[in-house]
């Protein structure tokens, strides 16, 4: 019993909406699609400084020293999660559930036991798909400090709890409320009010990232094609203009590694470096790859990243 601790801390909680049937469907298929967001939620969880504890079947289990970057973290992953599923069939989509809960934890090792994390698991089990669930304690420490709407369901009773636990679901985007009625009733506590019409819009906008980027990269390529026609009308015998339009080239590039849940974001930022070096040397190119060196860096950090990933 010597590693054997208790703490208390956010309890975040996510499993995939019909799961069983997606695999039934279409197992390859399912899995790659399971593996991506399962790589984008870690991703997320990891830069709100959440830690993911246990991953099993399509489930997740993390912890954050922070109840309000936890919310913050569930949050972006169901708006990044929208821009994914919005590219595919609607029987077809990842659907993740989250359940947010701060209580008292017995740690072992690296793992959590208790009854902290059994609520999350319930509170998870009680969202609707691509929604999030959170529990009365989480809801106090956050009411004030995210810019998203709540909706009181009421208490939600699980095992081994002698009371309900009061829990609300949290209103981003254009997310549909799916919670059974049943689950909403018996409760005299009061709802809170829904966040402005501003705020409601701003969280809409953040799940519909592909429409904003397709908007910059217009903006960018109107840019690369005025600066190539006035080098071009202005002719010296330099082609001055490919180094802004290299420089665009990697906005634009970066621009969509924001967006993308394909691969490691970190890595393949690093990636898209090494790509701008080399175009630099090509385009100042006096007989010598001197790129060579600092891509071989970048590597060496990618290999770095890649092998101390969880």
């Amino acid at each position: 019993m010597s590693d054997t601790r208790r703490k208390l801390t956010t309890i975040f909680c996510a499993d995939v909406q019909d799961y069983t049937r997606l695999m039934g469907a279409d197992e390859e298929g399912t899995l790659a699609s399971l593996k991506r967001c399962r790589e984008a939620m870690g991703r997320l969880i990891e830069s709100h400084g959440g830690r993911v504890i246990n991953t099993w079947g399509d489930g997740l289990i993390a912890d954050f020293p922070s109840v309000v970057e936890a919310v913050r973290a569930a949050v972006d992953t169901q708006n990044e999660l929208a821009g994914f599923n919005a590219r595919r069939p609607a029987d077809g989509r990842m659907l993740f559930r989250i359940g947010i809960n701060l209580g008292d934890v017995i740690v072992e090792g690296d793992d959590i036991y208790g009854d902290g994390v059994n609520i999350a698991a319930r509170l998870q089990a009680s969202a609707a798909a691509g929604g999030i669930v959170i529990s009365s304690s989480v809801y106090d420490q956050v009411r004030n400090k995210v810019t998203v709407g709540f909706e009181f369901l009421g208490p939600l009773m699980v095992k081994n709890v002698d009371e309900g636990v009061p829990s609300y679901a949290v209103k981003i985007g254009d997310a549909k409320d799916e919670t059974p009625p049943a689950q909403r009733s018996g409760s005299a506590r009061p709802q809170p009010q829904p966040q402005p019409a501003a705020v409601m819009a701003a969280d809409t906008t953040e799940a519909r990232p592909i429409p904003r980027g397709r908007r910059l990269y217009g903006v960018l390529a109107v840019i690369a094609a005025v600066l190539i026609g006035i080098n071009l009308l202005s002719w010296q015998g330099v082609f001055w203009g490919r180094f802004p339009v290299l420089a665009l080239a990697v906005v634009a590039a970066l621009a969509w590694n924001r967006d993308q849940i394909l691969f490691n974001r970190r890595i393949t930022s690093l990636a898209i470096l090494a790509l701008g070096i080399a175009g630099i040397n090509l385009f100042t190119w006096t007989g010598q790859f001197w790129a060579v060196w600092p891509i071989l860096g970048i590597a060496a950090v990618m290999g770095l990243r890649w092998s101390m990933r969880r």
